[in-house]
């Protein structure tokens, strides 16, 4: 049997330990639930509710970090860091969806479930990276020139950028339900992976973008980029995990039929944490965090006229108070001498 990578195994851990065939009653279950949800509360089939609990905390998790920036809206003062909002805000939502989008491939499939699968998959990708290919582009002009694109730029690209994954999954729906009359299930995993190719062409171009934001003048954006650079590598481990498994792994080791969602679930919420942990909350934390220029007084603002009307009378009490101090003593002087 051929090496997969580290992550693989995770995968082949968590698959083989849940998987089991599923009974009239499932345990856990209600005895009016029906087949295709069976997944959701099987015990015997452990993977489904591990998934499941830790797609549910990252929705939790994700929503919050949501409602902290509404709050914290009207308190953020600084330019750099409120422009890019709208972006954060699309990238969270984006990171929503994979979490969102993880139940979909616990539970058993059929027709709309499996066009859901294929449309949004690339679809909610290509938001999440490029939101990050955004926020490099943001991080880069910040470390060499201290100043952020327009904050409608930013979201503007990143919609942009998405759209061109929504067209082509559009076209590979159309292309293999209508003109083909196939079912939307039976589609091959290298057609799955084939679709995603600009999905791959973002991760790998950001990443290789992202390098560039430890160059330059401004040392205090440099961890947003450290924190950047960790979040793509995962995440590219995370999909050569997956795609080993899914496309060659499951079918060598004849389990293609019985692992294949649970490969794909357990990718889509470990990039899920991975893009919660190492990107949204950093960037939620900068972002809300008052800037350490605010708490320094400005000695150069021009609105500030009595602090340089006192600086400028403490400059000239020196001399003045010297001068008073000359003469009282050479009055004193002058006193010693008629008495003499």
């Amino acid at each position: 049997m051929k090496t997969y990578p580290a992550i693989g195994f995770f995968l082949l851990f968590v698959i083989s330990y849940g998987s089991s065939e599923n009974s009239s009653t499932s345990r856990g279950c209600g005895l009016d639930l029906l087949p295709q949800y069976v997944y959701l509360c099987d015990l015997d089939a452990i993977w489904g509710i591990v998934v499941e609990a830790v797609a549910g905390a990252g929705v939790l998790t994700t929503l919050l970090l949501m409602l902290i920036l509404l709050v914290r809206l009207p308190f953020i003062k600084d330019k750099e860091k409120k422009s890019p909002l709208g972006m954060h805000f699309l990238f969270l939502f984006g990171t929503l969806g994979l979490f969102g989008l993880t139940f979909a491939f616990i539970i058993q499939e059929d027709e709309t479930v499996c066009s859901t699968r294929r449309f949004l998959w690339g679809v909610i990708f290509a938001l999440c990276f490029s939101c990050l290919l955004a926020q490099a582009w943001r991080l880069r002009r910040l470390v060499q020139h201290g100043k952020s694109p327009p904050g409608w730029h930013l979201a503007g690209v990143a919609i942009c950028l998405m759209l061109v994954q929504v067209i082509i999954a559009t076209e590979w729906l159309i292309l293999t339900i209508v003109r083909d009359n196939k079912l939307a299930c039976s589609y091959e995993p290298m057609d799955f992976a084939m679709a995603l190719i600009y999905v791959m062409f973002l991760m790998v171009f950001t990443m290789g973008f992202s390098l560039f934001t430890l160059c330059g003048k401004f040392k205090k954006w440099k961890k947003n980029g450290v924190c950047l650079i960790i979040t793509l590598f995962f995440s590219i481990l995370i999909w050569v995990a997956w795609m080993t498994m899914y496309l060659f792994g499951n079918a060598e080791l004849k389990r293609r039929d019985k692992w294949s969602d649970p490969t794909l679930a357990i990718a889509l919420v470990s990039s899920g944490w991975v893009f919660v942990i190492f990107h949204a909350i950093p960037e939620v934390h900068c972002t809300i965090l008052p800037s350490q220029q605010e708490n320094t007084p400005n000695y150069f603002d021009t609105s500030q006229p009595r602090m340089r009307e006192t600086a400028f009378e403490e400059d000239i009490q020196l001399p003045r108070s010297y001068m008073e101090n000359k003469a009282f003593s050479m009055d004193e002087h002058n006193a010693g001498k008629n008495l003499l």
